[in-house]
């Protein structure tokens, strides 16, 4: 893969930092995003190449400062990944369920990453081989149970990219959307379900890597788990028969 410049949104932790770290190591010239340093604190004391800015995705009053913010360290960005989310579970067995939950997720995993295109956009136009890469979930290829406001702001970020892969193909933009399965992050290890083919942020951080370097459309793994949600959409009374909640008595 060429080296350049990239820029990864949520790259404090968990998936981003790994793809933070994977980048440093091949020789790239990386420009972190998040609300905060977190663990980005560590890494900038052993790459220079490493640039943190600021930028909460879900505030679109931060567009344009965080644009500049990125100008002022480079005139254009040859590869952008966004992966900045978040995730909530929606409890339909509570007497009040919080649906205000799905302006939460909505607000970060989908209209933060469109903020974040809108930052972005500019950057990539003046690369001579430029790279938008979103990043959705495998939980879009199969429904989940309390999984609503999660899996539909992933499915709006697949067909957001899919759109957008159509009308910046005139600019010569390759869009690509990352669809991982379970993977071990501060997010995923709140999670009280099992979690089939879980694996490290740095394994998937590496299979991302490597699969972008051939600029796919669409990229899902591992392959075990994409083999078992094909099952779920084809066999949907089966997979509601096995996943759905079993009826409470005191319901």
């Amino acid at each position: 893969m060429d080296k350049g410049i990239v820029w990864i949104t949520g790259a404090s932790s968990g998936i981003g930092l790994a793809l933070t770290k994977q980048y440093l190591d091949a020789g790239w010239q990386v420009i972190a995003s998040a609300r905060t340093k977190g663990e980005l604190v560590s890494l900038s004391e052993t790459y220079e190449s490493l640039t943190f800015v600021p930028f909460d995705i879900s505030d679109d009053s931060q567009v344009h400062a965080v644009r500049e913010a990125l100008l002022s360290h480079t005139a254009h960005l040859d590869c952008v990944i966004l992966n900045a989310g978040t995730c909530e579970y929606l409890d339909m067995t509570d007497t009040d369920p919080d649906w205000k939950m799905m302006d939460r997720i909505m607000s970060v995993n989908f209209f933060g990453l469109v903020n974040s295109v809108d930052v972005c956009l500019p950057l990539l136009k003046q690369s001579s081989r430029p790279h938008l890469v979103g990043v959705s979930s495998q939980a879009v290829q199969a429904a989940f149970p309390q999984a609503e406001a999660y899996g539909a702001s992933k499915a709006a970020v697949r067909y957001f990219l899919s759109s957008l892969r159509m009308d910046l193909k005139q600019f010569n933009i390759d869009v690509t959307c990352l669809l991982p399965g379970f993977v071990d992050t501060p997010l995923t290890q709140k999670n009280t379900f099992s979690m089939p083919f879980l694996m490290s942020s740095d394994d998937a951080a590496k299979r991302m890597f490597t699969a972008l370097a051939s600029r796919p459309f669409e990229f899902a793994f591992p392959k075990r788990l994409s083999a078992m949600l094909w099952a779920g959409r084809h066999f949907p009374k089966l997979w509601l028969s096995m996943l759905a909640p079993k009826k409470n008595s005191n319901q």
